[in-house]
């Protein structure tokens, strides 16, 4: 009997690991949101009409969810920025990694180019983050650490 209720147990714990979505890094913002988590998304975004590989960034204190695309590029890789309330970009240029706003290419995706919701002074704060090149997720985790500085205080406070 007790076999049976350790396979039972065993099997139970390995179709929940299946399920759950696969977690990257965690950190901290620094900020009201608290930290944050990053998961690989379940399906790619697509961007310029092809399917790019996305992440998911969620916040301790908010339900505001962030979708990151990677778009590899000819030196390194953009970050197409994704949320309800700002949507933007960060891009590697091989010198250095930095937000801009988002391409007029992206406009006929869809994708809002409104920055209503835009802190401007940070934003030329974040013009350039770090020098150099970095990894992926080193550069997703900085997105999701300085993203959340870029909208305004007042739009993150209905957030909380």
């Amino acid at each position: 009997m007790k076999k049976v209720i350790f396979a039972a147990l065993l099997t139970l714990a390995f179709s929940t690991a299946s399920f759950s979505k696969e977690y990257v890094a965690t950190g901290k913002t620094h900020t009201t949101l608290g930290d944050y988590t990053i998961e690989l998304a379940d399906k790619p975004v697509s961007i310029n009409g092809t399917l790019q590989k996305a992440f998911i960034i969620s916040y301790q204190n908010s339900p505001l969810k962030v979708t990151v695309a990677v778009v590899k590029d000819k030196e390194c890789e953009n970050f197409v920025v994704l949320s309800d309330q700002l949507s933007i970009q960060y891009v590697c240029t091989g010198n250095y990694f930095g937000v801009r706003k988002l391409d007029k290419a992206l406009a006929p995706e869809g994708f809002s180019k409104t920055d209503e919701a835009l802190n401007r002074q940070e934003y030329f704060h974040q013009r350039i983050i770090t020098p150099g090149h970095r990894e992926t997720i080193e550069n997703t985790q900085l997105i999701a650490a300085y993203f959340p500085m870029l909208i305004k205080e007042e739009v993150l406070s209905t957030m909380l």
